[in-house]
């Protein structure tokens, strides 16, 4: 190659200069309106969706355990384990839907579907029962978090991502907060033949409904179908995405058809895979850390109403942390490295669960595991929408993802088992370890996609532009840069 000559990319990208005047005032309300009105929703049902999942653990400790027998063995645990096998398996078809069906009106269903379903696990009396009811809310709220992150690639571009992911994310931790504060006060009501747990999915369950509901008079499709952006922000709204796009499409979100050519290329970017095995280690301390922390904390001596509020100042602290990591993640154009740090600080707090013998200092170590393990994922959710294009590449390859992570289940529910109470070291061995191995993941990424991004930097990438279908490269496209 001629040393002389710039690549073909950098002329691109001087010329994409050089077309487009950004309006910086535009821009802003754009994103402020996004912002307001958008974001919102899509807290309220990450928040209900972690609420409706995890509130089992708050049951159990609530007399469920003891109602339907479930007190010994690992029947509790094979009630967790069901619930992904659904949500693992619907998550690349949802995501394909979420345009096709229109998502204003998909992902309140599927928010109304999960609320109805969490309403009527309160009337269980058994085992079999209470596993039919987890089995439907998997298949319910399997398709919501890939939806909702294809959903928020369709308004924001990759700078802008984790930041909003951020803020709808750290619902998760507030969701432990909430439902615990929640919880310690529904377990108080003992209604005719309802005592106690069974109200935690009444209420809980009916709120997710009537939340589900109003979404569906609020939610816009896309960015061209929002009745609050005018006719030149929606302008504006769209043509910002395709500069975003670094060259890997030349067509707006409304317009782009689906291909099972962006199908194959989904499944051959190293990158959705090496993002699926980093999340699938860090999802086994953050799954069993939700489900668990009620036992855990209960483990160290404490009462149920006691046990259920003391969930919350560690959640709050994650939740805190989740909304200024994100913030600082976008700023610095960066997600592994906040990844591998989260890790850290989540290592250092099993440590002190594993070898502490008094309460107070294992009681600290959960601060650290929530502050380290929540930040992780909405970098995760971000790093991979970042790194996939066009919408159906991303669609399919964040399914993926999300598919293969959230195997993780079949080990995270069965890590804390009753007759490790009260201290669980294998459940804080096993995900100390799986954060280990999240680092050096993390670590290989990174490298990965810097090496990449310096042979697309050098011009050694220019000759994919000669193809016959030089308009269909997607994140393959020269002009692309992976984000780090």
């Amino acid at each position: 190659m001629d040393k002389s000559r710039k690549p073909v990319t950098e002329r691109i990208e001087k010329a994409t200069v050089l077309d487009e005047t950004i309006d910086i005032a535009l821009d802003k309300r754009v994103n402020r309106k996004f912002d307001v009105h958008i974001l919102p929703w899509l807290f309220g049902i990450w928040l209900f969706s972690f609420i409706d999942r995890s509130n089992v653990g708050n049951a159990r400790i609530a007399g469920l355990s003891d109602d339907l027998s479930i007190t010994t063995g690992t029947r509790f645990n094979i009630a967790l384990l069901v619930f992904y096998i659904p949500y693992i398996l619907v998550d690349v078809p949802s995501n394909l839907l979420v345009k096709r069906l229109r998502a204003g009106i998909y992902l309140p269903t599927l928010i109304t579907s999960w609320g109805l379903v969490c309403t009527f696990m309160g009337f269980v009396q058994s085992f079999a029962g209470l596993v039919v009811c987890r089995l439907l809310l998997g298949l319910c709220e399997g398709g919501i978090l890939g939806g909702v992150i294809v959903y928020l690639a369709m308004f924001y571009r990759r700078g802008e991502m984790l930041l909003r992911s951020g803020l709808f994310y750290c619902a998760a931790p507030l969701s432990g907060a909430f439902g615990g504060l929640l919880a310690s006060g529904l377990a108080t009501i003992e209604i005719g033949d309802y005592q106690r747990w069974p109200w935690i999915f009444f209420v809980e369950g009916a709120m997710t409904v009537v939340f589900g509901i109003i979404c569906f008079f609020f939610m816009p499709d896309t960015p061209a179908a929002a009745g609050f952006l005018s006719d030149e922000e929606k302008e504006w709204a769209l043509r910002r995405m395709r500069l975003d796009a670094g060259g890997s499409t030349e067509v707006d979100v409304d317009d782009e058809k689906f291909s099972w050519y962006w199908v194959m290329m989904a499944l051959k970017a190293p990158q959705t895979y090496l993002s699926a095995i980093i999340w699938f280690f860090l999802l086994v301390p953050l799954y069993s850390f939700s489900l668990f922390l009620p036992s855990i904390i209960a483990g160290m001596g404490y009462r149920s109403t006691t046990a259920q509020l003391f969930t919350v100042p560690p959640n709050m602290a994650a939740f805190i942390t989740v909304i200024g990591t994100a913030y600082a993640s976008d700023k610095l154009k960066n997600r592994g490295y906040f990844i591998i740090g989260g890790c850290v600080l989540g290592i250092c707090g099993y440590v002190m669960l594993i070898v502490a013998t008094t309460n107070a200092v294992r009681y600290a170590g959960t601060f650290l595991v929530a502050i380290g393990v929540f930040q992780g994922s909405p970098m995760l959710m971000g790093w991979a929408s970042n790194n996939l294009a066009p919408h159906y590449v991303r669609a399919v390859g964040i399914g993926m993802v999300i598919s293969i992570a959230n195997c993780s289940a079949f080990i995270g529910t069965f890590i804390y088992l009753q007759h490790d109470a009260p201290k669980y070291v294998l459940g804080h061995s096993v995900s100390l370890g799986a954060l280990v191995i999240t680092i050096v993941l993390a670590t290989a990424q990174c490298a990965y996609l810097g090496w990449e991004n310096k042979k697309r930097d050098r011009g050694e990438r220019d000759d994919r532009l000669l193809q016959v279908d030089a308009d269909r490269l997607g994140h393959q496209h020269p002009s692309f840069r992976f984000t780090l």
